[in-house]
């Protein structure tokens, strides 16, 4: 009769793990499975167990996970983009937004940049398929509102953005490589000389003035 009764606690417990939407250690340092969201601070376990991981160091909180996730925020700045890309930028940092930078310094990064965000105008901020045209407080906390995200910051201690990147990565030269292994051309006759210089690494003239 005693096994019965193990046995039936065990199936019991197993059917409310499966339909539990979060597994996490509570305050007592016990495993809790739960369809409410853990409290902020506790220790988010995956289906192994294990401590669940995020790419941007400590695990976030489960409101400003979930606003990242549905809504990720994007920030498009240059170098020469000055004192709005600083108050931009700064703004997101101060209120405790998980955020990607993207740089637009080169003639290549320009241009993708007015492909896909369809302006020449900086900062951008990007709050999932919302856009807003360069710094305005009101404008992007009125986007970082709707989308959920906290008004004041909750990231963790230790917490990292990803390193700015450009918008337009430069392309892998495989051509480079294929020539260091090409034969010598016949007859000591000098190889092709190398294609020009790409002029990707100007700055495009539509950035001047910022």
């Amino acid at each position: 009769m005693k096994l019965q009764s193990t046995i039936g606690m065990l199936a019991l417990l197993a059917a409310f793990g499966a339909h539990a939407q979060y597994k996490y250690v509570g305050p007592d340092g016990k495993v809790v499975y739960s369809d409410q969201p853990p409290p902020s601070g506790a220790k988010v376990l995956d289906k192994k167990g294990l401590p669940a991981q995020s790419t941007g160091g400590p695990e976030l909180p489960y409101a400003l996970k979930s606003a990242s996730q549905t809504y990720p925020v994007t920030l498009y700045t240059a170098g020469n983009c000055g004192t709005p890309c600083s108050e931009g930028r700064n703004y997101l940092v101060k209120r405790g937004i998980p955020f990607t930078e993207k740089t637009v310094n080169t003639a290549d990064d320009a241009a993708k940049f007015k492909k896909d965000l369809s302006t020449d105008k900086l900062p951008v901020l990007t709050v999932g398929n919302s856009k807003q045209t360069q710094w305005q407080q009101d404008g992007w906390a009125s986007a970082l509102n709707a989308a959920g995200y906290p008004a004041d910051s909750q990231l963790p201690q230790g917490y990292k953005n990803p390193a700015p990147a450009p918008v337009a990565p430069p392309a892998a030269t495989s051509q480079t490589a294929s020539n260091q292994g090409a034969a010598p051309a016949a007859n000591g006759a000098p190889s092709a000389p190398p294609p020009a210089a790409s002029s990707g690494g100007d700055k495009p003239t539509w950035f001047k003035g910022f």
